[in-house]
């Protein structure tokens, strides 16, 4: 990138009186793209206060869940790629599977992170039915609302030790399905869109909830997000 900054800088085309999108357009023809600056991930903040989801997840729940776990799967992926790039500049050799299981797991914990906070709303702003293009799509492929509350809840409350229930949507067939996540990266539907999430992990809600996932779950369709997850299926219908 250096050198590519270098070109510009001494390239003999001036690029006074260019608009914005001129100049960056430039830049990508060098090849100094966006993708370039950001090579590891970065923790994403909440869209609302650590206090904002009570009484149905605490601040202290939501804070450790935010700064401490999700923190950590970043700097666990983060870690990953540094890793990589040391070994192929040095030309070391890795374990090439556990090395790629533990990225897997890292990315998968960050993605979904970065997915939930959005999809939850303070509290008496969330809840509810959705409406809309997502409102319909449920109710025609569960019959009712009702009907893909309880398959979603049931399919939450029963993921194997630790994981995540999601509402997907598969392009294929135009329907949205519910997805059971084992951690973060096992029995996922590659390229399916992910419209809600809800994680189970028990980081997730043991100061306030201790072991019993029921009640969290049931605390969940108090402050879901249904404006977030019908914008995320707008944007994929286009």
């Amino acid at each position: 990138m250096r050198r590519q900054l270098l070109l510009l800088h001494h390239s003999h085309i001036s690029l006074r009186g260019c608009t914005a999108d001129c100049k960056q357009s430039f830049k990508e023809q060098l090849g100094v793209t966006t993708l370039e600056k950001s090579k590891f991930y970065v923790k994403p903040k909440l869209p609302y206060n650590y206090k904002d989801l009570e009484p149905y997840v605490s601040k202290e729940q939501l804070r450790i869940h935010h700064e401490k776990h999700h923190q950590g799967y970043v700097n666990g992926a983060n870690a990953i790629l540094e890793k990589l790039e040391r070994a192929r500049k040095d030309g070391d050799d890795l374990d090439i599977k556990s090395t790629l299981k533990a990225l897997s797991f890292n990315i998968g914990g960050h993605i979904l992170h970065s997915l939930f906070w959005p999809n939850l709303a303070p509290s008496g702003k969330g809840g509810g039915e959705p409406h809309g293009v997502l409102g319909n799509a449920i109710a025609k492929e569960f019959g009712s609302f009702e009907g893909f509350k309880k398959e979603f809840s049931q399919a939450a409350a029963s993921v194997e030790g630790s994981g995540w229930a999601a509402l997907s949507f598969c392009r294929q067939t135009n329907r949205p399905i519910i997805m059971q996540i084992e951690k973060h990266n096992t029995n996922i539907y590659p390229t399916f869109r992910i419209l809600i999430v809800l994680d189970v992990w028990e980081h997730a809600y043991y100061l306030d909830y201790k072991n019993a996932r029921g009640r969290f779950v049931d605390a969940f369709w108090k402050i879901v997000n249904w404006d977030e997850a019908n914008k995320r299926l707008e944007k994929l219908l286009g």
